[in-house]
């Protein structure tokens, strides 16, 4: 009697939002409760990654800034292996996967090997931050863009649009910048943006530990340290942010403040 032709389900490329467990899509959820193998980076937490059937396959792939992780080729062929094996395979990422998520990278490569590749969005660090803190990504009259940009490239270089991102209308959300934080708002004030231009570095969004600093651009670049090393940052720069109770209109001085 011949075989069965096994069933090959698509890889379902997953956002797991920003951290905490409640700000997981209703979606992303139930995806990750009927995987078989769940691929996940390091920054998904203990709680969500529970929602996973005890017999499932897990596999972190590390994914940190500055910390060792699986080759990004690696982790392209366990996602093809396993689901060429008939396996419902997630990868799952922090926040939303089309957003420095390496989404295009991992499905071009699934598409390559006659795989298909779906994908379930999650809440983005820039938003998780802002919401936390009560700090406006944008305000009428004020700030009509959000610029979401990353300050690294692939072969470790600080690069960005420096002339875009001296808009003054545009708020600016810079992932994975805070080791270079100074460096950054020297280059702002250099290609335009003012130096009184509001700053909010939020660490660990959307987690119990998540603080915020607000600071003006003139602060951040004469900064030596930010003592940001410890967790994930992101950087929000713009005057929509003055609009909050949270960031002090002209404050010269950073300010640590724990979320509630």
């Amino acid at each position: 009697m011949p075989l069965e032709p096994k069933t090959i389900f698509p890889v379902q490329l997953v956002g797991a939002g920003p951290g905490a467990a409640d700000l997981l899509t209703l979606r992303a959820a139930r995806v990750i409760e009927g995987a078989q193998a769940l691929l996940y980076d390091a920054l998904v937490g203990e709680d969500i990654l529970a929602l996973a059937p005890r017999a499932c396959l897990k596999i972190q792939t590390g994914k940190r800034a500055g910390r060792p992780s699986m080759r990004q080729e690696t982790i392209n062929r366990l996602m093809i292996r396993l689901a060429r094996r008939g396996l419902r395979v997630v990868r799952l990422k922090g926040g939303d996967p089309s957003i420095f998520g390496r989404v295009g990278e991992e499905a071009q490569a699934l598409r390559q090997h006659g795989l298909t590749a779906e994908i379930v969005p999650g809440v983005t660090a820039a938003c998780a931050a802002a919401a936390q803190f009560g700090l406006p990504l944008t305000h009428r009259g004020v700030a009509r863009r959000v610029v979401m940009a990353t300050a690294t490239t692939q072969d470790g270089d600080l690069t960005m649009d420096w002339a875009a991102a001296a808009d003054a209308e545009a708020t600016l959300a810079i992932y994975m910048g805070a080791r270079a934080a100074p460096v950054i708002a020297r280059r702002l004030i250099a290609a335009g943006r003012s130096p009184h231009t509001p700053v909010a570095v939020v660490r660990n969004a959307s987690a119990p530990s998540a603080q915020f600093q607000g600071m003006t651009l003139a602060t951040l670049a004469a900064a030596h340290c930010l003592g940001l090393e410890s967790g994930p940052a992101l950087i929000l720069v713009g005057e929509a942010l003055a609009a909050s109770e949270a960031w002090s209109p002209g404050a010269e001085t950073e300010r640590l403040v724990g979320a509630a």
